[in-house]
């Protein structure tokens, strides 16, 4: 995994204008795309507000939704109607209000019986869909505990060296979950990590300050070197002046 860069930081003094940055950043580097444009997506409360403005003016109409591929970084084992779905989530506040084709959005299908199964079938989806490369953008949150998509501290699924996906039992609820593995996350061309809140506020003074190697957040590094960390005050406050 590259680590040949070191991460940018931005910081927004609260989480509504967290939200407008996220969205301004994924519009304009989707418009900027040459060609068709790669786009994995978070779950969780604060990407919603940015999906929200993404699906709105003047957003809306800078994205070329045509040439976009969504795909997510997690899922829990639910059907897609159901409130924990990260896939319902994105449907509701962004994917059933953009023209983008149906075709090209790939959800982890969590209602299926065999999650290892699921996971696999996501696998075979990223790599028909993606060929060589990896994803074009990788939108991820952090836990209080450091966790991204669904990769928490000291999971098995950490040592994943060639698997895209992978089945994981979470220490939360729901707790049966397919998630993108860091091999996944290390072929992006970039991510964004989107993390609003005291309570993550020491995480990400470790992670940042390199005090926790260990955690999931901190062991995401994208081929492409292009980590950035948009963080409202908050969620900043115990980084150093």
């Amino acid at each position: 995994m590259s680590r040949a860069a070191p991460p940018r930081i931005e910081i927004a003094p609260d989480p509504e204008a967290l939200a407008r940055v996220a969205a301004s950043e994924i519009a304009r580097r989707a418009a900027a795309a040459p060609g068709r444009f790669s786009l994995a997506l978070a779950g969780g409360s604060t990407p919603r507000r940015t999906y929200e403005l993404l699906a709105a003016a003047p957003r809306r109409e800078e994205v070329p939704w045509a040439r976009v591929e969504v795909f997510f970084g997690d899922e829990r084992c639910v059907p897609p109607d159901s409130p924990d779905s990260n896939y319902g989530m994105a449907r509701r506040a962004l994917l059933d209000l953009v023209p983008v084709p149906a075709s090209s959005v790939h959800r982890i299908r969590g209602e299926e019986p065999d999650p290892e199964g699921a996971a696999a079938a996501y696998e075979e989806e990223l790599r028909s869909a993606l060929g060589a490369g990896g994803l074009d953008l990788a939108l991820l949150g952090m836990g209080p505990d450091g966790h991204v998509a669904s990769l928490f501290p000291g999971s098995d699924a950490l040592a994943e060296t060639r698997r895209l996906a992978r089945a994981v039992v979470a220490p939360a609820s729901p707790a049966r979950r397919i998630t993108l593995t860091l091999p996944a996350l290390a072929a992006s061309g970039a991510v964004i990590f989107l993390v609003a809140g005291a309570e993550k506020a020491e995480r990400v003074a470790e992670v940042l300050g390199g005090r926790a190697p260990w955690l999931p957040a901190a062991r995401v590094h994208p081929a492409g070197g292009d980590a950035l960390w948009l963080l409202d005050a908050a969620a900043a406050s115990r980084l150093p002046g």
